[in-house]
């Protein structure tokens, strides 16, 4: 047997190395395990450290005299974070469905502006460069990861998002209706900013959203008297999307609540919880 083909061998049965698989998924994956919750507190470090690194470097007087130890440091996190994401692809049962999910991109995001750095030398690209290295702070995203209510809002955000669309449907329907009522009242005015439809729309949003920049303002009695109903709408519609994600959060907080360990008889885990964080015996819901 060639050299080749020894080596085409090994590989083969490193990528089918199912046993392999399996124990660094739940090691990277899986944080209810005590190497699972090692690998988060340590990679929870090290984009804490990266992010920090980021903020130093934009910093001039101090990345002026510590540029080395800084690119150095930065090398380093990109060689650990570009291992990461290729082990999560290793070990993923769905490699694709990771790759293409949000923390999958993010993950990607976070270590290329270096790789990419190598490609864009020269003067001409150093404003590029720059723009592709603050991508890095993407990585700020993958903390959600490991913080439990973190995750809570984003489901909850996931299941409010078709009453959330509605909503703001409906809030777009209606600035653009005030907006051209405003115009309709405004718009014949000598020297007015309500000249058009988009520039009264774009009034309605500032004052529905209670932003209020003052660079349009309505001079008739009329067009005032809109702005104040505009802005007592707005007080009452900012507070509508709260309540949906607060009332899918709570409903999500008490389903957790009735989920009990079959073993230790402890409640509070997630729905997608495999282990126990508990006692550490498999659940009985997993993987149904």
């Amino acid at each position: 047997m060639s050299f080749f083909s020894r080596i085409r061998e090994r590989a083969d049965a490193f990528f089918h190395d199912e046993k392999l698989k399996n124990k660094l998924y739940v090691i990277i994956f899986e944080s209810d395990t005590p190497m699972g919750k090692l690998f988060d507190t340590c990679l929870i470090g090290f984009i804490i450290t990266s992010i920090l690194v980021v903020v130093l470097e934009s910093i001039r007087s101090f990345s002026y005299h510590y540029t080395l130890g800084l690119r150095i440091l930065e090398y380093v996190f990109t060689v650990f974070f570009t291992f990461e994401y290729l082990v999560r692809i290793y070990c993923s049962p769905k490699p694709r469905k990771y790759i293409f999910s949000f923390f999958g991109i993010v993950d990607l995001l976070s270590t290329l502006p270096v790789y990419l750095g190598f490609f864009f030398a020269g003067t001409r690209y150093l404003l590029v460069i720059r723009a592709f290295r603050l991508i890095r702070v993407f990585r700020v995203f993958k903390l959600f990861n490991f913080l439990k209510e973190g995750n809570m809002l984003l489901k909850s955000l996931r299941i409010s998002a078709p009453k959330i669309f509605v909503f703001f449907f409906f809030v777009l329907i209606l600035v653009i209706s005030i907006g051209t009522i405003m115009y309709m009242i405004e718009g014949n005015q000598p020297g007015t900013q309500f000249d058009n439809i988009p520039n009264s729309i774009y009034w309605a949003i500032v004052t529905m959203t209670t932003v209020g920049y003052g660079d349009i303002t309505p001079v008739t009695p009329v067009g005032r008297f809109l702005s104040a109903i505009v802005m007592l709408i707005g007080y009452t519609i900012i507070a509508v999307p709260t309540g949906i994600v607060s009332a899918t959060m709570v409903g999500e907080q008490r389903k957790r609540s009735k989920l009990e360990c079959p073993h230790c008889h402890q409640v509070g885990h997630e729905e997608e919880a495999t282990y126990c964080k508990y006692c550490g015996s498999k659940l009985d819901w997993a993987g149904k």
